[in-house]
Order: structure tokens, then sequence, then C-alpha cells
């Protein structure tokens, strides 16, 4: 992963200090809650219903075990000794005093994190493929253009205040896992260069993002995405802040035309004094170097121990991904185990993931989109030995990509802005079908839940969304169907009335029977016979007969 320079140690450290006296004026009065909001939101710090939360940055989803622990030690000292990790790839801590949080800041800053350019309307945390590096579908490494994208974004004095916040999304495979088409700027990285979406994004007006340039050069990549963000903040509405996304932009002017205001900015443009050198992409790269990979691999013994554990081989066949090197898996724990808010990670749970990242996995571990922790290179030799630990510790749960693998925000639990909770309904719905025979029948499914219109759990695009609303005070819940966040993205729609909390776990249980039932053969996931069938299929089982 990417260390920092001497730059990098100070920028964070004056920013911290700056911070550390707005919080000093605060405390004492000198300045009000409303001074004060622009100045923490540009620190991550936001208050929500109960207390303030802190969103930690973890640019393109990479941590150290060393930051990890860092993390955990947060968790305890700090907050209601757990975490909560996003969409975003970030890590949020929801019971933060307001006092503590210079100190936090300086704590993180010991192990090169921080706080920044995870609120406000700037460019945030560029995300990308949790496997980046190691899957064996991939052409381009696209974690050191992500860090490109980080430095040359923060604190960029030209969109450090655009009409409203910038997502930047990047994957270098066929597959892909970053969700690239639903976000502000979505890069997909191909031998012949990059293939650019611009206008994407969920909220109040889902959208995917259209593909305006193809063959992207690397070298070139810092000033396209110059003219694009130009464009956008000179023509991007301020007046509306429903209105300001740059997908409203791209839409009010059709994508031909918003790709040619950008390639007229584009030729004007310096180039030199933008783009990075060959010299410094080489330098940032240097600092994702593979592993020294661990060699041979006993295939009896591996046999052996999935003959004699079948809890084990399922957790195989739902929890790992091929890997570039042969010998190597790449491994998805799991933060959905029955019951449980998704997202959530206890102090002792990150302490024991940092360990088995030491052990097992080179020190490395990822966030992925999906709310899950990623230990992106583990020797196939290590896997029953890691699973074993995972297991113990109630991180074993082989669940990845199944039903029970939810997406869902902080909802009404946490979230000021939220309309309905979020955690309460997909833990039951968890619960409902935590039986591993009857997930594994289903096969891949993805539930995504959000709290309100900001759509933080992706409900859009999840094969079966799910979206709180407030009816009169009382909370019901939308039911989205056909979204998909993959390489042939699409966006669920609205299907059938507002249900209650109680009655949704009912009515998912009985489109996914009417599923199982309609299927062609096992191998038909459920998103391929939604769009074979037609949602009108679907429309009646969510809904008890009359």
């Amino acid at each position: 992963m990417y260390q920092y320079d001497a730059f990098d140690h100070a920028f964070v450290r004056d920013r911290n200090a700056e911070f550390a006296d707005q919080v000093a004026r605060r405390l004492s009065g000198e300045i009000t809650e409303d001074q004060f909001k622009p100045l923490r939101l540009m620190n991550g710090l936001y208050l929500q219903l109960h207390a303030y939360m802190l969103r930690i940055a973890v640019p393109y989803g990479v941590l150290s075990s060393k930051q990890v622990r860092k993390l955990a030690h947060i968790a305890r000292t700090y907050d209601r000794d757990f975490g909560h990790f996003t969409t975003r790839q970030n890590l949020q801590f929801n019971w933060i005093k307001l006092a503590d949080a210079p100190k936090i800041l300086e704590e993180l800053a010991e192990v090169e994190m921080h706080a920044l350019q995870t609120s406000g309307n700037c460019i945030r945390n560029t995300t990308t493929d949790q496997f980046a590096g190691a899957a064996k579908d991939e052409h381009e490494d696209p974690r050191p253009w992500a860090e490109l994208i980080r430095q040359w974004s923060s604190n960029h004095p030209e969109f450090t205040f655009l009409p409203r916040k910038f997502k930047i999304a990047i994957t270098g495979a066929d597959r892909d896992r970053a969700a690239v088409r639903v976000h502000d700027i979505g890069l997909h990285a191909k031998p012949e260069g990059f293939d650019v979406y611009v206008g994407g994004g969920l909220g109040r007006t889902p959208s995917l993002g259209h593909c305006i340039k193809t063959g992207l050069k690397g070298e070139n990549l810092l000033s396209y995405l110059e003219a694009c963000l130009r464009v956008y903040n000179r023509y991007g509405r301020r007046d509306n802040i429903y209105k300001a996304r740059i997908k409203i932009l791209v839409a009010a002017l059709g994508p031909n035309e918003y790709a040619r205001q950008v390639e007229a900015e584009w030729a004007t443009l310096d180039k030199s004094r933008i783009d990075a050198p060959t010299a410094e992409i080489d330098r940032i790269r240097s600092f994702f170097p593979a592993p020294a990979w661990k060699t041979g691999f006993d295939e009896a013994a591996f046999a052996r121990a999935k003959t004699a554990d079948p809890g084990f081989a399922r957790w195989l066949r739902n929890n790992t991904l091929a890997h570039r090197q042969d010998n190597h898996l790449s491994v998805t724990v799991s933060l959905k185990p029955a019951g449980a808010p998704p997202g959530d990670a206890s102090s002792a749970q990150m302490d024991l993931l940092a360990d088995v990242a030491d052990q097992y996995g080179y020190g490395e571990l990822r966030v992925s989109h999906e709310q899950n922790i990623i230990l992106p290179h583990v020797a196939k030799d290590d896997l029953y030995a890691l699973y074993s630990r995972l297991d113990a510790a109630g991180l074993g749960t082989a669940n990845g990509g199944k039903i029970t693998d939810m997406i869902a925000c902080p909802g009404l639990d946490y979230c000021s802005l939220a309309n309905a909770r979020s955690i309460p309904l997909a833990q039951d719905i968890s619960k409902r079908f935590e039986d591993a025979q009857l997930t594994d029948k289903i096969g891949d499914l993805s539930i995504k839940i959000s709290g309100c219109i900001n759509a933080c759990g992706h409900h859009h695009v999840g094969h079966i969304g799910i979206l709180g609303v407030d009816k009169q005070g009382v909370e019901f819940y939308q039911i989205l169907l056909g979204g998909r966040a993959d390489e042939n993205a699409a966006l669920g729609v609205i299907t059938g009335k507002g249900l209650s909390a109680e009655a949704v776990p009912d009515a998912i249980e009985r489109v996914v029977q009417l599923y199982l039932k309609l299927r062609k053969d096992e191998g038909e996931r459920f998103i391929d016979a939604l769009e074979r069938l037609g949602r009108e299929a679907f429309a009646e089982a969510l809904h008890e007969p009359a």
C-alpha cells in the first residue's frame, strides 16, 4: 500500500492542528454550531441523531494490519467498542464525543490515516475493486491509479467546494466489482486504456453513467478528469441541492454535448502541468509490489480438509475468489452473521482480523463496498487454519454473495436524514434465511437496504432493493426488483405497494420461493430469471393473496 512521504505527514499534521483549534473554539462557545458545521464536515465529523459520527478515510479500501489494530483501539477507547464499515470502503464511529475528535485524528495520523474528504462537496474517497492486485481476471491493478487520484484531489483548490459531493470508482477486471456505472465518474481500465463513464449515481434521481470516452491513456488520466470536473464545476446547479449532482447536468445537456464540452475544455488545458510524469506514476506503482509469495501446495491435505469439514468446503465455495497465483485464493470475511448489523465489527474482531492478516495474509486487508473485509492473498495451504480461527470467533459465515450478504445503511437508528430503520430489517431477513442449505439452494442474490431516498444502502442496484419511507409517521418499505451493479448494471424498479417492516421478510420469502419454482435449472441465478421472466412475474408474490 502507499506510504506517506514528508509532505503527506506535514499535510495531515497541519490539518489536524487546525481542526483541534476549531473544536476548542466550538467547545468554548466562541463559534456556534452553524459556524462549526462546515469546518467539522471538512474533517469527516457529522452530527447524527444521538452523537457525533466520525468517518475515517480508507483510500481505495486498503488497510494494513497495523491500521486495523489502531481502529480497534479507537473503537474501545472512544466509541462503544465497534465500528461500521461502509459502502464507500470507509469506517464510521457512531458515538464520538466532540472533545475526543482531535485526539482520535492524532492517533490516526500515527498510522497514516485521516478523515479528510469523507464529507462535504469535494471529491470523496475513490473506491475500487476489493480484489485489486489479486484477481485472476484483472487487466490492470487500479490501486496505483486510485492513489494518483487521491493525491491529485486532496485539497484541490478548484474542486474543494463543488456544487455537490463527487464520487469516483475504478476497476481493472473483466467483472465490475466496483459498481463504476453508478458513480459520478466511473473508470474501467482495459488493455487499450480507460473507458470513462460520467453521470451515474443513486439517490432521489438514480442514473447509470454514460460512456463518454474509451481508450483514455493513463498518462492523460488526471487532465481528462480535470476537464470533466471543470465543466461540472462551471455549470452544475448550485441553486437546488437536489439537482446539483453531475448526473443532472449530464441529463440536461445530453451525454454527447457534455462529452463535447469536456473535449473542448481538455484541449485548452496545459496537460504537462496536470498529468503526472511517467516517473511519478512508476514511483506510486512501486508502493504496490506483490508480496513474496509462499510456494507449494499440499493438494491432498487440502482435499482431506474439505471432506472432513463440510463447513470449510462451503466457505471455500462461497467466500473465496480465484487468485492470479494458482496456489493462493482471495478470501471474503463476512461481517453478516445471522442477526448481526451488516458491516459492524467489534474491537476484538478487528484485532483478530489484524492477527490473521499478519499470519496468513501478508499483513494486508481490504474493505469491500459490500461491507465485508477481504484478505486478498492467502496461500491455499493456510486456508483451513484461517477458516478455523475465523469460525471460532464468529467470523466464518459462508454467505458471500448470498441472500444474507446484505448491504444496509445505518438508517433511522443513527442517521438524522433517514425515514426508516434499516438495521433491524436486515437482521430479520438474515435470520429468516439463515439455513445454510436454503441459502445455497437460492444461490447468488443481492439484497440492499436504504433508510431513505439518499440511497446509502444502494437499494437501486440490489437484485431486490428495499427503500424505507415515512407515511404519516409510520415506517414503510418499497420493494425494487431487477437492479444490479456489475458490468451489466441496471436500476431496480419499485414494484407493488409499500409494506410494513413485519411484512417484508414474508414478501421476500414468497418472491424467492417463486424464483425457485420458475428458474430453468439450479444454475440460473435470481437476477437472470427475473430478467428472463420480467418483474411482473414476481410482482404478485410480494403481497399476501387477498
